[in-house]
């Protein structure tokens, strides 16, 4: 599977006077979006994407090593490989993000997700109406929307996540993707903490066609309002479960 587009969203350079934080962070959000699945991207190609010296790349994997997000091997068949596995899902680990999030900072991070990824959905369809969505784009679209509506539980909230970056990154803006990206990582703890229910699987199986049936037809309001009847419905589950 290609993921160099999301790579790019998520990998893209950082600035040099906190060189090391930021290709931390970078990297973190990489491997908790499930963008990085098993081994981070050859130290060349990633310390260029990230515009660093190997030198800062080398520091900031390895205190990823230390804090059990990765495990660096030598040799032939080395690299970086990815070690974190989101916790199980449970009512005290949601209970125990809010916390630490705090109740207004939840609030503000739902209402930024809702706002770009709504506004990304009526700019997709948008481009759509005017002719501008090529066969290539729509055919990227339609398949991860296929890819995250046959997941199973194990591989459900990475092709998601997948799915709902997609919409960003078909726009051609880089600075939208950036902001989705960032908006999905404010609640990925949130929603792996939320037990993947079947019921909710079916559900947001409808709500992903009618988001890309809309993208596809050239209409932005009903994007934006399946997007945001998507969203809503997250935001319902969350609080659901915190009751």
């Amino acid at each position: 599977m290609d993921e160099s587009p999301r790579l790019t969203t998520v990998l893209r350079p950082v600035r040099a006077g906190n060189a090391f934080e930021e290709t931390v962070e970078r990297l973190l959000q990489a491997i908790k979006l499930g963008i990085v699945a098993e081994k981070l991207p050859p130290e060349r190609e990633l310390a260029a994407r990230l515009g660093i010296s190997r030198v800062t790349l080398r520091e900031a994997i390895r205190a990823l090593q230390e804090a059990g997000y990765l495990d660096v091997r030598r040799g032939r068949y080395g690299g970086a490989f990815v070690t974190y596995s989101p916790p199980e899902p449970g009512s005290e680990d949601l209970r125990r993000a809010v916390a630490d999030m705090g109740t207004d900072e939840l609030d503000d991070a739902l209402t930024f997700r809702m706002a770009v990824e709504c506004g990304a959905a009526r700019v997709l369809a948008t481009a759509a109406l005017a002719g501008g969505l090529s066969e290539e784009r729509r055919g990227e679209l339609r398949r991860r929307l296929a890819e995250v509506n046959s997941a199973g539980p194990d591989d459900y909230r990475r092709l998601d996540t997948a799915f709902h970056l997609c919409v960003a990154e078909l726009t051609g803006s880089p600075l939208l993707a950036a902001a989705c990206a960032d908006a999905r990582l404010r609640v990925t703890d949130l929603l792996n903490a939320i037990p993947i229910l079947q019921r909710n699987i079916e559900h947001a199986a409808a709500q992903h066609e009618a988001i890309v049936t809309a993208i596809l037809a050239g209409d932005p309001d009903a994007a934006a309002r399946a997007v945001a009847e998507h969203l809503e419905g997250t935001a319902a589950l969350l609080r659901g479960f915190l009751a």
